[in-house]
Parts: C-alpha cells; sequence; structure tokens
C-alpha cells in the first residue's frame, strides 16, 4: 500500500478550506444571514386556494400593504393536492388582528379566482425566539467541550487534549460550512440549523475517533523512533477507504431524502437534507485533511519545543 503524504500538502488543504471560509463570509456580508421566525420572531399565516399564485409575487404584495419584512411560499399536500400558501412575516412584534385582515384582503383581491381561504396563523415572541437561538448555539458549544474532555481522556496516550483540540478546529471548519450552505442558499436559520450542525459534528467526530484509534495502533506497531509525520500518514491512508466509503453512503440516502423533499415539497426536510450533504463531504474531507495533519503540526512543535529547553 502506498502511503499518501497528507502532511506535505498541508498548506493545499488549508488554501482550499479558507477559500470556502472566505466564500462564506462574502456571502454573509452581500445577502446577509436571516434568522427565521423560530429565532427572530414574528407571525406565519396559512391560506388554503386552487388554481396558481406566484409565492414571490405574493410576499411583495404583503410587504408593501403593511411594510413588514414578508416572504411565502406554496406547500402542497401530494396525496390531496391541496395548496396552501404560507406567509412568513419576520417581526420583533407579533401581527395585529387589524394587519392579518390586511393581509388576507390584499391577497384576495390580487387573486380573486384562487378561493383564498384562511387556515391557521402562529406567532412567535421576539424574546422566545431569542432563546431558542442562544440554547440551540449552547448546545453546539456544549458538545465542543464534551467531544474534547472524551477524546482528550480517550487519547491521552497519543497527546490526549492536543489530538481533541485539533478535532474541534476540524469541527469547526465542518460547522461553518453547514453555516455557509444556509447562507449562500438563502436558507433562513431555523431548528434544521441547529440539528445539521449537531448531526455532522457527531457524524464528523466518529471519523476522527476512527483515524485517531488507528494512530495509537500504529504508535505500538511502528515504534518509538517512528517520525509524526509518518505515523499520521500511514494512519490516515490505511483509514482513508473506509471513511470515503461511509461517506458516500450517508451522501447518497441524504441526497434521496432531499430529493423526495423536493418531490412533495416539504420544505423542513429540504433545509436539513440540502445543508446535510456538504456537510457530509466537509466531515470527510476534514478528517482527512484538517485533523491529522493540524495534530502533527502540534506534535512536531511540541518537540522542537522541547529540543529548545534541552
Amino acid at each position: 500500500m502506498k502511503v499518501i503524504d497528507f502532511f506535505k500538502k498541508r498548506y493545499i488543504y488549508f488554501g482550499i478550506s479558507l477559500c470556502i471560509i472566505l466564500t462564506g463570509v462574502v456571502f454573509a456580508l452581500v445577502n446577509g444571514i436571516k434568522l427565521d421566525i423560530q429565532f427572530q420572531g414574528g407571525s406565519i399565516l396559512k391560506y388554503s386556494y386552487v388554481g396558481e399564485i406566484d409565492s414571490e409575487e405574493a410576499g411583495a404584495l404583503v410587504e408593501n400593504a403593511i411594510g413588514k419584512e414578508t416572504s411565502c411560499l406554496e406547500q402542497v399536500t401530494q396525496a390531496t393536492g391541496q395548496k396552501t400558501l404560507v406567509v412568513n412575516l419576520a417581526d420583533y412584534e407579533s401581527i395585529t388582528s387589524q394587519e392579518q385582515e390586511l393581509i388576507t384582503s390584499t391577497l384576495t383581491g390580487a387573486y380573486p379566482d384562487a378561493g383564498l381561504e384562511f387556515a391557521t396563523s402562529q406567532s412567535v415572541q421576539p424574546s422566545t425566539g431569542a432563546r431558542f437561538f442562544k440554547n440551540g448555539i449552547l448546545a453546539i458549544f456544549l458538545s465542543f467541550g464534551l467531544i474534547l474532555v472524551y477524546v482528550g481522556y480517550r487519547f491521552r496516550k497519543i497527546g490526549g487534549f492536543s489530538a481533541g483540540f485539533m478535532a474541534i478546529v476540524a469541527l469547526f471548519h465542518d460547522a461553518f460550512v453547514v453555516t455557509a450552505v444556509f447562507i449562500v442558499f438563502r436558507i433562513p436559520l431555523n431548528d434544521s440549523f441547529i440539528a445539521a450542525v449537531l448531526t455532522i459534528i457527531g457524524f464528523s467526530i466518529n471519523d476522527t475517533i476512527v483515524i485517531y484509534d488507528r494512530i495509537r495502533e500504529n504508535k505500538t506497531l511502528m515504534g518509538p523512533k517512528t517520525s509524526t509525520e509518518d505515523l499520521v500518514n500511514t494512519s490516515i491512508t490505511q483509514s482513508m477507504s473506509r471513511s470515503i466509503i461511509t461517506n458516500i453512503a450517508v451522501f447518497v440516502s441524504i441526497t434521496v431524502v432531499y430529493v423526495f423533499a423536493q418531490i412533495y415539497s416539504i420544505e423542513s426536510i429540504k433545509d436539513f437534507a440540502l445543508p446535510m450533504m456538504f456537510g457530509t463531504v466537509s466531515g470527510c474531507y476534514s478528517t482527512i485533511c484538517i485533523a491529522g495533519p493540524l495534530w502533527t503540526m502540534w506534535k512536531n512543535h511540541e518537540a522542537k519545543t522541547k529540543l529548545k529547553r534541552a
């Protein structure tokens, strides 16, 4: 088996990651970061209708009528064919009854043949939305902390917390990729965002732990005189096919879920599956190309520091 020199090519991998990060930052500056009503607060109105309605046009009409940021989307129940127009009003105050009546009259006036009928409404207070968002972010950082403790203890024979810290850096990379997908595709951050990030964190750290296990085993098999570069390169090469095959299987599964959600217009599943597709690729990439080379750099730095002190 030919050993691939991942450490030698580390700056190429780091450069690719930096480009991805910069792309996400640019899109965030240009498009902004949108929060869903679940996190920002606001109201959701649903209308049943028949025929055709341009959801973008409907959103613009409602926004002009009440002066609040509005987006509309169409949902279709495949079993019955029933169509629903969902009006999302992101605002720091709940909608009033007068505004609701104005929205209804605006839509019925613009689409008199659609048979629009008000179905349901839902409001989320800004304080409640902010608390949901804060708790979601707290859950992500709490998972980072628990992973650091777990990896630090389990792999204490190969550096412990240094291995854990580099794994966390790779996980931050994956979390940012998932966030960038929401920003680039202009998906408002919602509960699907928290779910996608936590899922990718769990999936990616599992891959990283497999490689750390192989490093720990090879450290005994290859002997103490083996350089850290050779140890890590050999371990990643031996584990790479497993990681790639596993990630391909997961990617295909998530793609099927996304296609299903696209066909049946299930927005919540689409918002979860699309970032997961990118996150799966990122998790495989960061495990192979980021965590290992970073840990090698850390160990080389420690060795040089000890040599200087001696």
